[in-house]
């Protein structure tokens, strides 16, 4: 089921009416069957999977639990691990290896008969593996105990508002959550629909129609150069960052009207002054699952020099293949743990010729100029993340800059004017919200207002995304990892 579809205006709002309506502890059992039937819109045999992966984990967790022997509770950690990313190699990244592996053999002319796999990728399950697979590892570490309680950690596994796209949750945060009783807030109703309501916004106004020129310079680098290319990079930049922080902003909104706080997954990204900064803004949730779940493990930065780097390599590679199986996204990762390298040996002279040669009254202007920097640097990883394959995103960079012209007449050929303006527009209001809530959170500044104009900037809002969204039902991005 998609946020940004009419069954999901029909199934939240009864949803959440029961979830009210029941009594407490019936409560856990309405929201894992709400949870397994969101999910099960999409393909219902692949609910077993899901299934699957609770089960394995609440028994393995159970049993660490009731050993002191560290070996014991280190089999069934690697049981936990086997089972998970053995379903997640199987379905996601088998026919990309076995593809890798044929062009090997046939590359030396030796006989390769390993047949496809001919299975869907199932729907988030990049997203819900990981975290299953935090409530193992922390139980195996002794940062929580086991949960006992079957139908909550299943709901912790699957609860519908974050299960398809994140954020990725951990247990320590969410499963105790599950335990409260929730009563009504109108406070908490008001926050969380102005939060999907920014989602919504965010999806449909801007993402949405920015998608339409991506898609068409994108699917097609052989018939598009210059002006064109550049502006679908840019407008990508800001397609993806729409689509997922859309997500996330409808998915913690719609937990938090139920009384469930969910982590912030994004942090206005495109204003860091640093690749090392731009991961501690973007996909937060991953990024910290990567820190504290490999790169802390492997030593983090507490190593020698060399050691740092292979960490970084590492993390960064193996989270570009999390996004997909695909050489364009193991390049884009790549790509990234060589920005942060970058960053760390140049470091020093940075910030020596920055106390030389930048002044105290030109340091906003310092500031912006390492903005632009990173934000180019991210931009650039961009192309490798959305081509459809390597040969592609070179052709698109070499196309970028042959016939270049500022005043290229074709720059909106590949979408209706009117559609690419309304996005700019999109993109125009929303960092002006973005600039405004560096001094005071825009829900504190809405509900500031007399009543009048706090209710005609909500009908503003609506009529907003109704006469200006794209109500075509596209999937967000992030459903493909």
């Amino acid at each position: 089921m998609l946020f940004n579809s009419f069954q999901f205006l029909a199934f939240f709002p009864i949803v959440a009416a029961l979830y009210f309506l029941v009594p407490f502890r019936r409560r856990w059992l309405l929201l894992l069957a709400a949870s397994y039937l969101f999910y099960m819109c999409w393909r219902p045999g692949y609910i077993l999977l899901i299934i699957a992966s609770t089960l394995i984990d609440y028994v393995a967790a159970l049993e660490m639990g009731k050993t002191e022997s560290r070996a014991k509770r280190r089999l069934y950690l690697v049981l936990s691990l086997c089972t998970n990313l053995g379903l997640l190699f199987s379905f996601k990244y088998f026919n990309f290896f076995n593809e890798s592996v044929k062009a090997f053999f046939e590359f030396y002319g030796l006989p390769y008969e390993v047949p496809m796999l001919k299975v869907l990728l199932p729907v988030g399950i990049s997203f819900y593996t990981f975290q299953t697979l935090s409530y193992t590892i922390d139980v195996y570490r002794g940062a929580r105990e086991p949960e006992r309680h079957l139908g909550y950690f299943a709901l912790y596994v699957a609860f519908f508002p974050q299960l398809v796209a994140g954020p990725i949750e951990r247990s320590t945060h969410l499963l105790p959550q599950f335990f409260e009783k929730h009563r009504f807030d109108m406070d908490r109703l008001r926050s969380g629909l102005l939060q999907m309501g920014c989602g919504f916004f965010k999806k449909l106004i801007i993402a949405d129609r920015l998608a339409v020129y991506v898609n068409e310079v994108y699917n097609n680098p052989m018939d598009y150069e210059g002006l064109p290319v550049l502006v679908a990079t840019y407008c990508f930049a800001f397609q993806i960052f729409c689509d997922f922080s859309g997500y996330s902003d409808i998915a913690i909104g719609t937990a938090r009207i139920l009384g469930f706080d969910i982590m912030k997954n994004f942090n206005t990204p495109y204003y860091a002054k640093s690749i090392g900064e731009f991961w501690r803004r973007w996909h937060i949730s991953l990024s910290t699952w990567f820190r504290d779940y490999l790169y802390i493990p492997l030593g983090g930065n507490r190593v020698r020099r060399r050691r740092l780097y292979g960490n970084l390599m590492i993390v960064f590679v193996l989270s570009g293949l999390w996004h997909g199986a695909n050489w364009t996204f193991l390049f884009w990762g790549a790509l990234h743990g060589c920005y942060l390298i970058a960053g760390i040996v140049t470091g020093p002279i940075r910030h020596r010729l920055a106390e030389r040669f930048v002044p105290a009254r030109f340091e906003p202007v310092h500031r912006l100029v390492q903005i632009a920097i990173t934000f180019h640097l991210v931009l650039l990883s961009w192309v490798f993340f959305r081509a459809n394959s390597i040969t592609d995103a070179f052709v698109l960079l070499r196309g970028m800059v042959h016939g270049f012209s500022l005043a290229d007449p074709n720059v909106l050929a590949p979408v209706e004017p009117f559609s690419f303006l309304t996005a700019v527009a999109g993109i125009v209001a929303m960092e002006c919200v973005h600039l405004a809530q560096r001094r005071r959170p825009l829900a504190d500044r809405l509900f500031a207002l007399p009543l009048p104009l706090r209710w005609a900037a909500y009908y503003l809002f609506i009529f907003a995304i109704i006469a200006f969204g794209t109500f075509t039902t596209e999937e967000f991005i992030y459903f493909q990892f």
